[in-house]
């Protein structure tokens, strides 16, 4: 809420001198609470009709510029089959995404479109091919020089379809772990998890070298690593590896998928392409 008061253009002062004026960020803290709300619940009642014990939603307060870092539910016995961990993968991305589509949707129709200051230290968040299409579609063509000034709602939106991209990794535990692991076994997830951990850290690094002028000819560079490296990827390569790549084994693998649901396991990666930004914040 307090984030979100200041994105509706409540100084933080104000906020600390008049309490009362917290409330204007009920628009933003409402509908990102929603998204992740969804995502997690969605975890939560499939686990739960695959007979595997979950907690509820744990909500991770963090004074960042979102306020938070996300939700989480703890699963406290073993997947048994592949359809089970299917299931209770996808399905909180698929519907944290149709929730996150549905309020950046509502919220671009409140945004602005405005002249930009050439300044320095503002914030300027990258664009998911799917967001592209969205305010193409809801807003339309941006003029040059202008830029979209997002409504708290769109932001939440925004920051709801990152969340789901993030999750839909095939790494590790994460969600998409989950569902490259229920696709292809062990094999094909240690080989995905390894690839993207190398991706990332590659691209934070060669970031930092860029800019550390390692290379010649580096101020041509400059503009690339710009617009499509960004150095936090590094850091989440690290934080991956720390929670572990590798994925624990279900105890009945020789249980088969049905189509539906390596349709749906192919969704989640169309999904992730959709929904991924190659630098989603960076400051002018």
């Amino acid at each position: 809420m307090f984030v979100g008061a200041g994105l509706s253009g409540v100084h933080p002062d104000l906020v600390l001198e008049r309490p009362v004026h917290i409330l204007k960020g009920l628009p933003f803290s409402l509908s990102l609470m929603l998204i992740l709300l969804s995502h997690e619940f969605s975890h939560y009642f499939a686990s739960r009709r695959h007979g595997v014990k979950a907690t509820l939603p744990y909500f991770i307060p963090f004074p960042n510029i979102i306020g938070t870092l996300g939700a989480f539910i703890k699963m406290k016995s073993p997947i048994i089959t592949r359809s089970a961990l299917i299931d209770i993968g996808s399905s909180g991305p698929i519907v944290g995404f149709i929730v996150s589509v549905v309020t950046a949707v509502i919220g671009l129709q409140m945004s602005e479109v405005a002249h930009v200051p050439q300044t320095t230290g503002l914030f300027n968040f990258g664009d998911s091919i799917l967001f592209y299409y969205l305010y193409s579609l809801v807003i339309g063509a941006v003029p040059p020089g202008q830029d979209i000034i997002l409504h708290p709602v769109a932001f939440a939106g925004w920051i709801g379809l990152f969340v789901t991209s993030i999750n839909l990794m095939p790494v590790g535990q994460l969600d998409g772990g989950h569902v490259t692991y229920a696709l292809g076994g062990e094999s094909l997830h240690r080989k995905t998890s390894m690839a993207v951990f190398v991706i990332l850290l590659s691209m934070g690094l060669t970031k930092f070298f860029i800019y550390a002028d390692f290379f010649p000819g580096t101020a041509v560079l400059y503009d690339y690593a710009d617009k499509y490296l960004w150095e936090w990827w590094a850091a989440w390569a690290v934080i991956l590896m720390f929670f572990g790549l590798r994925h624990p084994p279900v105890l009945r693998w020789e249980a088969p998928l049905d189509p539906r649901r390596k349709l749906v396991g192919g969704l989640t990666f169309f999904i992730f392409i959709m929904t991924f930004i190659p630098v989603p914040v960076r400051v002018l």
